[in-house]
């Protein structure tokens, strides 16, 4: 056995030097998932970082081709696990553009109301899970409070707390029932003191600014030369959201501002991600308004989207349709289309492409988490190791996301 000596070196980044490889993840809680970061130290300064992805693998996009289009709503919603309807939403929108269907204006309403929901949803358990890394452990729980009365909205109207497939191809999967918009209100009347709570226990706490204060800086070009999207964008000044540039589902018809901070480091994004609780709050009024209280929530496309289950029940003509659908599928004709929404964590796209038969040729998603991730090294290299935490937690990645 040969012991090393003291005086020894290893060859890295920074040529022959005194510094330490250590891997971080893929087991550590603060990667937020199965991520592997191989940092290289001197000291507790990091000098080097690579993140190494693939252990959540899932092969969602392959498996896609494998179902009918309808079938491979319920894997977009296991895609990003903390926003299941926005990934319905995505690809819902791609496979209408490429069949040339329009969804009723009422689908579309309580579209944005869930899908605003869900961003609010995501990003209390951003913050609590930030605030835990970083050691509050209050708000932590205080963000699981208010996130638990959304999951009993949202099992309420679709009959599950997380993974809905609740948006479907041409409208909704069911109708929402009755007195759902009262709770919904109920929670935008109670949601706006809460987040007031949190600003309180973390805007001006001392501990909490040390710990997000000017760390993990990456400037607005660097952003977007990484082709950085969502949160961590718009905190660097740059107000691109997707809702806003290319509204989809209504979008333009409701008056929300895009926040965004300069300082663009892990405080900065902390205020937008905040802030933007605020503006879902806002487009969550604005649609109960527009939401009306009769009308279809499905487009009517026989063979593409199933027939009202009283019409199942009582025309044969609907009847063939629904057990069609659902054994075969429908087959839009051969092309390609593209759709993009604004995620939690910032553009998400999906690109279809189609053959003419029923299951997609091919199914991609832009995830924004893998895009994002890029921006780590930049974000953490001279920093301390514990500045890896806070910068990892404020990009807001979802590995399921990462690795598809």
């Amino acid at each position: 056995m040969t012991i090393q000596s003291e005086t020894s070196t290893v060859e890295t980044a920074t040529g022959k030097a005194k510094t330490m490889v250590l891997n971080m993840g893929p087991q550590h809680p603060s990667t937020h998932g199965v991520l592997r970061i191989l940092l290289e130290l001197d000291g507790e300064n990091v000098v080097k970082a690579i993140p190494d992805m693939g252990y959540l693998h899932t092969g969602i996009e392959k498996s896609c081709e494998d179902k009918t289009y309808s079938q491979a709503i319920t894997l977009t919603d296991r895609i990003d696990y903390l926003n299941p309807l926005g990934n319905n939403l995505a690809y819902c929108l791609a496979v209408e553009k490429l069949l040339g269907i329009e969804v009723p204006k009422r689908a579309q309403y309580i579209r944005v109301l869930m899908v605003e929901l869900q961003r609010i949803s995501s990003h209390l358990v951003w913050l609590g899970t930030h605030a835990i890394d970083l050691g509050a452990m209050s708000v932590f729980l205080y963000c699981f409070r208010e996130r638990e009365e959304i999951l009993k909205i949202f099992e309420f109207v679709t009959g599950q707390r997380m993974m809905t497939s609740y948006i479907r191809i041409g409208g909704l999967a069911l109708e929402p029932p009755t007195g759902y918009l009262q709770r919904v209100e109920k929670f935008v009347k109670m949601m706006p003191g809460r987040i007031d709570e949190y600003e309180e226990l973390l805007t001006g706490n001392r501990i909490w600014i040390g710990r997000t204060k000017g760390v993990g800086y990456i400037s607005a070009t660097d952003a977007i030369a990484l082709s950085m999207t969502g949160p961590t964008l718009r905190a660097a000044g740059v107000a691109y959201d997707n809702r806003k540039v290319f509204p989809y589902s209504s979008y333009e018809e409701f008056d929300f501002d895009v926040p965004t901070r300069t300082d663009s480091d892990c405080f900065a994004r902390y205020m937008v991600r905040v802030a933007e609780m605020r503006e879902s709050l806002k487009i969550i009024r604005q649609a109960m308004k527009k939401i009306p209280p009769q009308g279809p929530v499905r487009t009517e496309a026989p063979g593409i989207v199933p027939p009202e289950r009283e019409k199942m029940k009582t025309e044969m003509e609907a009847l063939i349709y629904h057990f069609k659908i659902f054994t075969e599928g429908f087959s839009p004709p051969p092309g390609e289309a593209f759709a993009a929404v604004e995620s939690p964590r910032g553009e998400l796209g999906v690109f279809v492409a189609s053959d003419g038969s029923p299951k997609p040729l091919r199914v991609h998603f832009r995830a924004p988490s893998f895009i994002n991730l890029q921006a780590l090294p930049t974000l953490i290299e001279g920093k301390l190791i514990a500045d890896v935490i806070a910068c990892i937690g404020t990009i807001d990645i979802v590995l399921g996301e990462v690795d598809r």
